[in-house]
């Protein structure tokens, strides 16, 4: 897997995390007017592995 920073057509920054066989599998969900802040965005969701998964 790896994480795909880009620019999109308003010229924000998001992020997309792709799988070995190419597919996308999440992604931001927002733009961010700063590359800085959409990779501190990676950061975060890199640093929640070991957070609680519940049902609703």
């Amino acid at each position: 897997m790896r994480y795909q920073m880009y620019q999109d057509a308003a010229s924000e920054w998001r992020w997309r995390l792709r799988a070995a066989n190419h597919e996308i599998i999440a992604t931001s969900g927002e733009g961010y007017k700063n590359k800085s802040d959409c990779r501190h965005a990676i950061d975060l969701v890199k640093g929640s592995a070991n957070a609680p998964v519940e049902e609703s």
